[in-house]
């Protein structure tokens, strides 16, 4: 016996006892093609079928079945400006670039690059201030839409907004009726102030847009973000990122071939190094999500790109059998909540009707998929926290009834996933060692 076959069979092992159905044959297949992958020096592929290019081993993880369904969200969601000013290449990240074995995804996650072609510095970020507000204003809601909020620029001292503390270096989030205006007015430690949208540009950050939109065919509803890495083309060629630093490509699916050129000129510009820094960066957010901001499931898909992606390719293929079996169903329970969340923000537009449609649904669908005392619980959990749902109001802060039981799903949730990670004994050393644990 082979040592690969050994290893495989370990996982094997640690599944069946999870009662996770396996494919010994397709984990080999798996583990040859990302092995091969990981060794080609040839980054970047494009599908000539599909019309889709990435990484190579990012698209191992693609299929291209849900394939319209995203260029039709990403029209609401891409920034675009007149040609020869502002180049786009616009792709799926997060789950909805793992549709091959996340049967189940969560949000609808895009990464745009925004390549500005100016003058000057400044000149480009006058450009992204006008681009941002013309194509949120122009997408602010419709039949299948609602826009939610913009991260653009960083608070430039510690002040309060609406009585709610803001700290300084943060992303300053925008609402509708704040870009509309183009300023935010806070109060500091001296005294009322202003922030113009166009002065936050100079030196806009992290760049993200936020919408809410409907899925007829599912009938529920999904955020649909992206963020976007907007760079500055200089008359001599040189390409700038704007917040300081270009973002790796190595978990994005372009939606368009015809958006190689413009991928491939901005992509020579990505240090040498950053593969390094995108799993140190994912890794931040594996311990983001096993310690203060508790989820398992969202800290199991980062793993497993941190596993694959830094060679631990045994560990990354047990993670993805988990991915592809049917109670990653769960993981639409996230999905929901973010939803109630955002219907119970002040003034929110998204009817609390729509959300109770989507409980029900989910409900019916973690039935069909799940069987077990365990299942059963998460099942009762999630029917009371949807029986909560008829005494809450578009708008209204959540009640303590709603508030409760979203708590008890969230742990149940989490507990699911939990157990099913610490099964592989390298998985449960790695978060143990990462939550300080000592076992």
């Amino acid at each position: 016996m082979n040592d690969a076959t050994s290893d495989i069979q370990a996982i094997v092992e640690s599944a069946k006892r999870l009662g996770v159905e396996l494919d010994e044959e397709g984990t080999l297949q798996w583990l040859a093609a990302i092995a091969a992958a990981s060794a080609d020096n040839s980054d970047v592929i494009v599908d000539a079928d599909s019309g889709t290019f990435g990484h190579r081993v990012s698209m191992l993880d693609f299929s291209p079945h849900d394939l319209e369904r995203f260029r039709r969200i990403g029209k609401i969601v891409e920034v675009t400006g007149p040609e020869g000013i502002a180049e786009s290449a616009l792709a799926l990240s997060g789950s909805a670039a793992q549709s091959k074995i996340q049967s189940f995804p969560g949000d609808c996650d895009y990464f745009q690059r925004l390549n500005i072609l100016a003058p000057t510095r400044e000149e480009a970020c006058g450009l992204l201030a006008t681009l941002f507000r013309d194509h949120v204003l122009s997408h602010a809601r419709g039949a299948t839409y609602q826009f939610l909020e913009a991260k653009l620029g960083s608070w430039p001292f510690d002040c309060t907004q609406d009585g709610m503390p803001r700290r300084k270096g943060s992303p300053i989030s925008w609402k509708l009726a704040d870009i509309e205006a183009g300023e935010i007015k806070v109060d500091t430690a001296s005294g009322a102030s202003t922030l113009s949208w166009v002065e936050v540009a100079l030196d806009p950050g992290w760049c993200k847009l936020d919408w809410v939109v409907t899925d007829e065919g599912r009938k529920q509803l999904s955020n649909a973000s992206n963020v976007i890495d907007v760079t500055w083309e200089s008359p001599s060629g040189e390409i700038i990122s704007l917040d300081g630093y270009l973002d790796a490509f190595f978990q994005e699916v372009y939606l368009d071939a015809d958006a190689v050129p413009v991928f491939a000129k901005v992509a020579k510009f990505v240090s040498d190094d950053a593969l390094d820094v995108y799993v140190e960066r994912l890794e931040g957010e594996v311990r983001k999500y096993l310690t203060d901001h508790l989820n398992y499931g969202k800290a199991a898909k980062r793993m497993y790109n941190v596993f694959r992606l830094s060679g631990r390719h045994l560990d990354a293929a047990f993670v993805r059998e988990l991915f592809d079996e049917p109670t990653t169903i769960l993981y639409q329970v996230w999905s929901l909540i973010s939803t109630l969340e955002n219907a119970t923000e002040p003034g929110s537009a998204i009817p609390i009707e729509a959300v109770q449609a989507q409980a029900d649904a989910l409900v019916v669908q973690v039935v069909d998929a799940l069987e077990g005392d365990e299942e059963t619980a998460i099942v009762e959990a999630l029917l009371r926290l949807r029986q909560t749902l008829e005494g809450q109001a578009t708008g209204e802060e959540r009640t303590a009834e709603v508030e409760s039981a979203q708590t008890q799903v969230v742990n149940l949730i989490n507990t699911f996933y939990r157990e099913k990670l610490i099964a592989m004994p390298a998985i449960k050393e790695y978060i143990d060692e990462i939550q300080g644990a000592t076992t």
